[in-house]
């Protein structure tokens, strides 16, 4: 009986860390557990897969654009013959990603909707433009 009553205690209990872990997770689009460091899921080679801007679909303007997170806070990003530097930190509990050009004349916030190994969503406000990017591992 004393086995039989840890074994439903088990069960219960990892019924409710499981559903307050769904509950708590930190970017809407997942991932729901990850035990790399979100540091290190940034830091990456990343192409852009899809990019929309108020709903609608410009990703073929775009193919050629990519961007490069370091784990030491450094930035870049390439496309065609547009290119540029800066640095990259955590704000806002993790939820944001404040990038600084080189000469800290501009910053961007990037607000986080998937960070995994391999996918890292996004978007920004330009003006009153919503910018949606999914990218993808390079």
């Amino acid at each position: 009986m004393k086995n039989r009553n840890k074994i439903a205690s088990l069960i219960i209990a990892s019924g409710l860390i499981l559903v307050s872990s769904q509950s708590c997770q930190k970017y809407p689009d997942g991932p729901l557990i990850d035990f790399r460091p979100r540091k290190e899921r940034v830091a990456n080679d990343w192409r852009v897969d899809n990019l929309k801007i108020n709903g609608s679909d410009y990703t073929s303007l775009v193919t050629d654009y990519y961007e490069t997170f370091t784990t030491d806070g450094n930035y870049s990003y390439n496309w065609g013959i547009l290119s540029g530097v800066g640095t990259w930190t955590f704000q806002n509990n993790f939820k944001e990603i404040k990038i600084m050009d080189s000469n800290s004349q501009s910053t961007e916030v990037l607000f986080i909707q998937k960070l995994e190994e391999k996918q890292f969503w996004y978007y920004y406000m330009d003006g009153n433009d919503k910018k949606v990017f999914h990218m993808n591992q390079k």
